[in-house]
C-alpha cells in the first residue's frame, strides 16, 4: 500500500490504459477474493479525501458520528440521495474488498484513487454482511447500510471497462467487488493494520 501520510492525486493520464487488466487477468485474480475472511479481517488502508481528487493516506484517524473521519470531505460533498442534496449518513464511511482493489490497481499505489476510505481484508458480500451488520474495530464500530455503492466514469477511467464490467456482473454485485456503505455508530480511533470483526444482526 502507499506510505502513510502520502498525498495521492489521480490525476487521469494518457498511459491509464497500460494499469488496466483484461477479463482474463481479473479473473485469474477473483480467486483470493473470493476466499477473503468472512469473521475476522485486518484493516489495511485508511484514506481520506479532503477534496476533489485528493486522497491522503494515513495511519490512524478519529472517527465520529457527526462528521465521519477526520480530515474527509463526506459531509461538504453532500449526496444525490437526500432531497436537500446534504450528506447522507448512510453513506457516512465507504468500504472496499482490499484485495479486489489490490487486484484492479496493478501497483499498490493506485489502490487509494478507488475513492474509497477503507480497504479491508474481508469479504463484504451481501450473504457474508447482510443491512444491519456491524464491523467492530477495537475503538470504532460501523454499521452496514443498505445505500448502493457503484461504479462511476472516473472508477471506469482509473481501472478500465472490464473492471467496472466485473463489478456489474451478478457475482461482482453480490460480492459487492464496488464496495459498502457504512455509518459510524461508535466513535473512536481507527489504526491501519487493527482487526475487524463481524457481528451479524
Amino acid at each position: 500500500m502507499a506510505n502513510d501520510d502520502t498525498l495521492v492525486s489521480p490525476v487521469i493520464s494518457p498511459d491509464q490504459a497500460a494499469f488496466h487488466l483484461t477479463p482474463v487477468g481479473l479473473e485469474e485474480g477473483m480467486g483470493a477474493v473470493r476466499t477473503s475472511p468472512r469473521d475476522l479481517g485486518v484493516l489495511e488502508l485508511i484514506v481520506i479525501r479532503p477534496g476533489i481528487d485528493e486522497r491522503i493516506v494515513l495511519p490512524e484517524v478519529e472517527v465520529n458520528a457527526e462528521g465521519g473521519l477526520a480530515g474527509d470531505s463526506w459531509r461538504e460533498r453532500g449526496s444525490r440521495n437526500t432531497e436537500d442534496g446534504s450528506a447522507d449518513p448512510g453513506e457516512q464511511v465507504t468500504v472496499m474488498n482490499s484485495r479486489f482493489a489490490r487486484l484492479i490497481s496493478a501497483t499498490e499505489d493506485r489502490v487509494p484513487l478507488a475513492g474509497d476510505q477503507l480497504y479491508v481484508d474481508l469479504d463484504l458480500s451481501w450473504g457474508n454482511l447482510p443491512t444491519g451488520t456491524l464491523l467492530e474495530f477495537p475503538a470504532v464500530t460501523l454499521q452496514v447500510t443498505d445505500v448502493p455503492h457503484t461504479g462511476c466514469a472516473k472508477f471506469r477511467a482509473r481501472f478500465g471497462m472490464d473492471a467496472l464490467r466485473l463489478t456489474n456482473t451478478p457475482e461482482g454485485k453480490d460480492l459487492r467487488l464496488r464496495g459498502i456503505n457504512t455509518t459510524v455508530v461508535r466513535a473512536g480511533m481507527l489504526r491501519s493494520g487493527e482487526s475487524v470483526r463481524v457481528v451479524r444482526p
